[in-house]
Parts: structure tokens; sequence; C-alpha cells
């Protein structure tokens, strides 16, 4: 990170336990050292292991990574740059609106059976990433599930920790593959619209899609970071990490950016 990323990022850490007399020992490195540790393999795509020296040590950057994922912290963080980003962008904390969808990717063979499936739509062996972002483009939620799960039902589930996390969500947009009771069951039980963009039989070749395109882009912004480009986690926690973790390294870099001026 750039001393400019660093001073946005500083304030929306959490507060270490050992520091609020809840118990345990200090870090043994600074924090800033560790965050530039987690975000490079996932820039990077390298292995823990080879992790460069110019580091911690790479089990001490995992012990990082892994605590940060099984206490939610990493999706804390996440969600307070998310908010002071939506802030510099003159938007409410809360989002009004999002964008579902879904995207397959290819598993690594590390990927136990367990956790991986055959999507025979898009010919992948592999996972699908659940994801919903705001109108920013910004990440609400993800789940990660085996290729082979439906939109549908990954949405309900997908959806329902939406709505418990932002009571303000009145309207979601989707595509041709989110039609049938789910949109029912957004309204009468979430509480909520969904509204499916369809596209016209008449069109031929690429056109942008009202909507659908903002999360578009944000699967773009993944499959800029190596690590991403094919899913090459153990288990699904770690993977929905990882996609946490690329989602601070691009809103860091907008936070250090000077705001544009207003006429």
């Amino acid at each position: 990170m750039t001393d400019a990323e660093w001073a946005q990022v500083r304030p929306l850490l959490p507060v270490p336990g050992w520091l609020r007399g809840r118990g345990g020992q200090p870090e043994a490195y600074c924090h800033r050292a560790l965050l530039d540790a987690v975000r490079y393999p996932v820039d990077n795509g390298i292995k823990w292991r080879a992790m460069p020296v110019d580091f911690p040590p790479w089990d001490r950057v995992y012990a990082f990574f892994r605590r940060w994922r099984d206490h939610g912290v990493v999706k804390e963080f996440h969600d307070r740059l998310r908010a002071r980003l939506r802030q510099r962008a003159g938007r409410d904390e809360q989002p009004t609106a999002g964008v579902i969808d879904s995207q397959s990717v290819k598993a690594d063979a590390v990927v136990g059976a367990d956790s991986r499936g055959f999507d025979g739509g898009k010919l992948i062996n592999g996972r699908k990433r659940h994801v919903v972002v705001d109108t920013l483009g910004l990440l609400l939620a993800v789940t990660v599930t085996a290729a082979e799960v439906g939109d549908r039902s990954a949405a309900r589930v997908l959806l329902s920790h939406v709505v418990d996390a932002h009571h303000q969500l009145a309207l979601v947009w989707a595509d041709g593959g989110y039609t049938g009771s789910l949109i029912e069951h957004c309204l009468a039980t979430l509480g909520f619209v969904l509204v499916i963009v369809r596209r016209r039989d008449a069109l031929r070749g690429f056109v942008v899609l009202p909507k659908r395109w903002i999360v578009e882009r944000f699967f773009a912004h993944l499959m800029r970071r190596r690590r991403l480009v094919r899913d090459f986690e153990r288990s699904t926690t770690s993977a929905e990490a990882m996609i946490y973790w690329s989602m601070t390294m691009l809103m860091t870099r907008r936070l250090a950016r000077k705001p544009p001026r207003r006429g």
C-alpha cells in the first residue's frame, strides 16, 4: 500500500482484542506489513509458501488470513471501506438497490469433490460465485458453491443474507436466470422488488444491457487478480475471503485518489 492508502485504511482497521482488554497477545508484525503480505498472493496468484522474503514468514501471514477469515474480520473491514467509499460518492452507507449475478470458474485440483460440480450451461467443471453488488459495483455479499448449483436456489439464501444486513434494500436487478417463483419470494418474504433485465431476441452481438453491466464489470475486476482467475482454495470460505480481499484492494486505491473538484 502507498502512504495515501494506509492513511485511509488505518482508522478503519478492527481494534485487536488485547487493546480492548479482552486478552490475547499483540501481533508480532504490524498490520500494514500483514495486509500487504495477504494482498500479494491475491494479486499475483502465488502459493502461500512462495511468499517473498520481504514479507513476514508465510505461516504467520496465512495464520493472519485464516484468523480474519474465520472470525469475519475481513468482511467487517471490507464493509467499512465500502461505507467510506459510498459516502465519498455522495451516497448513503446503506444501499437501496443492487444487482445479482453468478460466475462459474474452473477449479484447481486441490478443490475436493464435495464443493465442485459441473455447470452444463457454461461447460465448466468447478465452482460458482454468486454475488450481489450495489449500483456503484461494490460488493454487498458473496457465496461460493459448486458450479452445478442453480442460480435461483443459491439466490434465495444469498438475498436473505443481504436483506438482513441492508434493511433499506428495495430493488434488485437480475438476468433471465432468476425468473420464476424467486420473484414472488423476494416480494412476499424478503420485502423488495426483483426486476428481470432481459435481452431482446432481435439483438445481435455484444450489447450493454441496463444495470447488468454493473455486475459484469465487477467480475472483470475479479479477473484482474491472478488468484481469482481460477478457484485454488480448498474451502469455499477461503474462496469467499479471497473475493473480499480483492475488493479491499480496489477500494483502498479508490479512496487514496484525490476527490474530483466540484464546480
